[in-house]
């Protein structure tokens, strides 16, 4: 089977988040059965270290029309892990500092989609399924059939759309159809990219591409309501019969504690050992009291509303007063959280250490550290986090949403069962009251914590089973 990948980020290229990880994770799976996979990406490459840029190969370059606009495109190649990378490149849409936030992203990535479509032929690889990740690529199942449908090569080949956040839409003025794609109005009606006044690249892709898939069962079926739906809810009911939730896994040679060369020592879960010298060395590292004892709780995050920074903040002033915990936070994002954070952090010095910055190093030294892991998220269409945590022996306090529900299993006392602790209603108390539990097991039931922690590191979260959901997918579609 011949399989693209088209997405804006990939790890270890380049990447912001989740969306990086799976594709840089699930190709590689892929790949392992025999399949021919490729990605296309940006070529971002102020975000590229010299070692892989040196590696590159210049394979061909051709001229794109981006509506009246005709743009320069570079392909560049690399193969790595039995997986073959393209780069699209144009140092005007893409030689820049970040991979979005820019005021002409609509016209960066209908540059980049329309590429994509138009390298296909020229490099002589016309798969059989394309894959696309989100808003940045959603355009691609409609141009596909509106555009370049008369390409009798590009006719027979499937889309798969994945919604890694349905948050993130690409709302634009209906003008980027003629401006930027050269296309009219065809695909412009209520059950294609009609969004009130504006097109919505995400609600095309939806309508358009032959299987949606997103992050967990429990996201899917979330998104098809007004709550967490984002305006799409009615449109994602509409084509429920080719929606599927796939969880996402992680990268087992990356997140591996027997092996990580990163963290500061190995372990396993028949030696706990390296990771109580993890936990004394991330203590000293980020200037918190070296105690073995202590409960050790860390947050890894975007400090945004979405991952329930703000019910973190509300709950600190009693988490530190009232408990005796540390806690160690490393994440960026909205000035007045990076602010509140700055604040705990000088008012209870021995307690609080938040570091504004990000730095995958040090995340890999929390998730192997910590005892704890605080993960409340107000929505999650899978997480990550938690699953890096699992793989540790670090337990998730997570709420009851999305893939966190997926994933995560609550400890039961009376069955020894769970590899966490989660909680439902989304408030201040209800959060501090599983932070107690989770601390009571820890200091009182000493026995049972090691329990749930076995359990966590007995999870299986490795991208194995889900690739293999992907390609009975892809098999259904085709055939």
């Amino acid at each position: 089977m011949k399989v693209l990948f088209a997405a804006s980020e990939c790890a270890p290229f380049f990447k912001t988040g989740g969306l990086g990880d799976v594709v840089g994770s699930l190709p590689k799976e892929l790949a392992k059965s025999g399949n021919d996979v490729r990605v296309v990406l940006p070529y971002f490459l102020q975000k590229m270290d010299k070692k892989t840029i040196d590696e590159l190969e210049d394979v061909l370059s051709f001229t794109i029309e981006v509506g009246w606009r005709k743009q320069y495109c570079g392909i560049k190649r690399l193969i790595k892990e039995n997986v073959t990378y393209y780069f699209i490149d144009n140092v005007f849409y893409f030689g820049r500092e970040n991979l979005y936030d820019y005021g002409d992203d609509s016209e960066r990535f209908a540059y980049f989609q329309q590429a994509v479509i138009e390298m296909l032929e020229k490099i002589e690889f016309i798969p059989d399924v394309l894959h696309v990740n989100d808003w940045q690529t959603a355009m691609i199942p409609v141009l596909l059939r509106d555009k370049y449908s008369w390409i009798n090569k590009l006719k027979d080949i499937k889309t798969v759309l994945t919604i890694h956040n349905i948050l993130f839409q690409g709302v634009y003025d209906q003008y980027i159809l003629s401006d930027h794609f050269n296309i009219g109005y065809a695909a412009y009606h209520d059950r294609g990219l009609k969004y009130g006044d504006n097109v919505c690249w995400l609600k095309g892709g939806i309508y358009y591409a032959d299987l949606v898939t997103t992050v967990s069962p429990t996201y899917a079926d979330e998104i098809q309501s007004p709550e967490f739906g984002y305006g799409l809810d009615g449109d994602l009911r509409n084509v429920q019969h080719k929606l599927v939730g796939i969880l996402n896994g992680i990268d087992y040679d990356t997140y591996n504690p027997e092996k990580d060369s990163v963290i500061p020592e190995t372990f396993s879960k028949e030696d706990f050992s390296g990771k109580i010298i993890s936990k004394k060395a991330l203590q000293e590292r980020v200037g918190l009291p070296v105690e073995e004892d202590i409960a050790l709780i860390g947050v890894v995050t975007r400090l945004d509303e979405q991952k329930g920074v703000e019910l973190i903040v509300d709950a600190m002033e009693e988490l530190m007063e009232h408990r005796r915990v540390q806690f160690v936070l490393l994440g960026t994002g909205k000035p007045y959280f990076e602010e509140a954070f700055a604040y705990f952090t000088d008012k209870y010095p021995d307690k609080c250490q938040a570091i504004i910055d990000f730095d995958s190093e040090l995340a890999q030294w929390i998730y192997a550290g910590v005892d704890l892991f605080l993960m409340p998220s107000l929505f999650e269409p899978c997480g990550l986090s938690q699953l890096n945590s699992l793989r540790y022996g670090t337990l998730p306090i997570v709420h009851e949403v999305g893939g966190l529900v997926d994933t995560i299993e609550p400890y039961n006392e009376f069955e020894e069962s769970g590899n966490g602790f989660s909680f439902y209603d989304f408030d201040v108390q209800t959060l501090l009251q599983t932070i107690d539990h989770a601390l009571t097991v820890y200091y009182d039931h000493p026995e049972q914590f090691i329990g749930i922690q076995m359990r966590a590191m007995d999870s299986d979260n490795s991208w194995e089973k889900s690739a293999q959901d992907y390609i009975d997918q892809y098999r259904y579609i085709i055939y």
